[in-house]
C-alpha cells in the first residue's frame, strides 16, 4: 500500500472511492446521495491542491484507491492555523491500519504547512471510529445535539481537536 497526495488523474477513481465510503453510512453523504460528475470532482480536486492549507492523502493499493483523508483549511487569516478533516477507508479494508496511516502521513503535511489544530466530527454512535481517533490523540470538545437526521431521526455528533506541536 502507497500513501500519496492525490492528483486530478484520479477524480473518477476518488469519486468511486468517496461513494463506496458514504455505503458504510457513517458519513455525512447517505449512501447513493453524491451525485457528482467526474468533471465536478476534478475540480473540487483542484481546489484542495491550489490551497497552501489544504490536502487530500489517498491509500492506493494494486492500483486501486482504498483510503483518503481529506484537511481543508481555514480560508481567512484568523482560522489558517486550522484544519477540518474528513476520512473514509472501503469497508472491506478496515481494520488494517490504514486510517492510521493517513492520519500520521496528514500530521507531518500540517505541521509543514503551520497548522497547529485540527479538527473533525464523527457520529456519536461510531465507537470504532471514536476510539481510533482518541488512540491518535483526538480530544473530545462536545457534542453537536441532533446534528443529523439519519432514517428520519435525530443523531449527534462528537466534535474532536488535536493541537500539533
Amino acid at each position: 500500500m502507497r500513501i500519496r497526495p492525490i492528483d486530478t488523474l484520479d477524480a473518477e477513481a476518488f469519486l468511486d472511492l468517496s461513494k463506496a465510503v458514504d455505503q458504510t453510512g457513517m458519513m455525512l453523504f447517505e449512501p447513493r446521495e453524491k451525485k457528482w460528475t467526474e468533471e465536478q470532482q476534478r475540480k473540487m480536486i483542484d481546489g484542495i491542491l491550489g490551497r497552501r492549507n489544504s490536502m487530500t492523502f489517498v491509500a492506493e493499493e494494486y492500483g486501486r484507491l482504498i483510503g483518503y483523508i481529506t484537511a481543508i483549511g481555514g480560508n481567512v487569516k484568523r482560522t489558517a492555523h486550522r484544519a477540518y478533516i474528513v476520512v473514509g477507508v472501503r469497508e472491506e479494508e478496515q481494520g488494517r491500519g490504514i486510517a492510521t496511516e493517513l492520519f500520521n502521513r496528514l500530521f507531518n503535511w500540517a505541521k509543514s504547512v503551520d497548522i497547529t489544530r485540527l479538527e473533525l466530527t464523527v457520529i456519536k454512535d461510531n465507537r470504532k471510529a471514536f476510539q481510533l481517533y482518541q488512540k491518535l490523540g483526538f480530544v473530545l470538545e462536545g457534542e453537536k445535539v441532533h446534528s443529523l437526521m439519519i432514517d428520519g431521526k435525530p443523531v449527534n455528533e462528537y466534535y474532536l481537536y488535536k493541537l500539533l506541536d
